[in-house]
């Protein structure tokens, strides 16, 4: 069994990607949402975070504040990189207990935004980059989260761009609502599944 992985800059449309492959029925492991998970299963993780991060980060439940914590570690490199290091070995660990329980297939996904940049892709035994041009995800981002350009653009600049990303990666799917990305995913599930 092979390990995929899947990433794309926040608006590229991974995440609609993922469910094309669901669809075909290949296991999609969602590091994001895993991370949410994991911040309810592991109150220690959400302790250091008040503790290493920001007490504003949480809220008044001593729940993860999402909002918070994004505005936090977007506007400041040095609290993103303490965040990374509290979070990153647990997804890693949760992402192998998950695989253990999907040996079975010919692949599966591991779908990441920050696949790169946070090391994980070293892991994959291949990887598919979903691009789109900046501006149309800029407009997805706007309309899907109600979150200024500012905001948006600032994320944006705290990833890899896609230049890099595609070096690294070893199949594309372009998403630009011209291309119809329906064939360009069967013909990669196709390659995938010969491996």
């Amino acid at each position: 069994m092979k390990v995929v992985g899947i990433t794309g800059g926040i608006g590229s449309g991974k995440s609609i990607i993922c469910l094309i492959f669901k669809s075909l029925g290949v296991p999609v492991y969602n590091a994001d949402e895993s991370v949410h998970s994991l911040y309810d299963r592991h109150p220690e993780i959400t302790k250091r975070i008040g503790k290493e991060i920001s007490e504003n980060a949480l809220d008044k439940n001593g729940k993860i504040n999402r909002k918070n914590l994004a505005e936090i570690v977007f506007s400041n490199p040095d609290k993103l990189k303490i965040l990374n290091g509290i979070v990153h070995p647990a997804v890693k660990e949760d992402f192998e207990n998950w695989l253990s329980n999907h040996k079975n297939f010919p692949y599966v996904l591991k779908e990441a935004a920050i696949l790169f940049e946070s090391g994980a892709y070293k892991a994959c035994d291949k990887i598919i980059t979903v691009t789109s041009p900046i501006e149309l995800r800029i407009s997805r981002v706007r309309e899907r989260d109600h979150k200024s350009r500012a905001e948006t653009e600032q994320i944006i600049s705290k990833q890899l761009d896609d230049a890099e990303k595609i070096k690294k990666s070893d199949f594309i799917i372009i998403n630009d609502e011209t291309q119809l990305v329906l064939p360009q995913v069967l013909k990669i599930h196709s390659a995938l599944s010969k491996l």
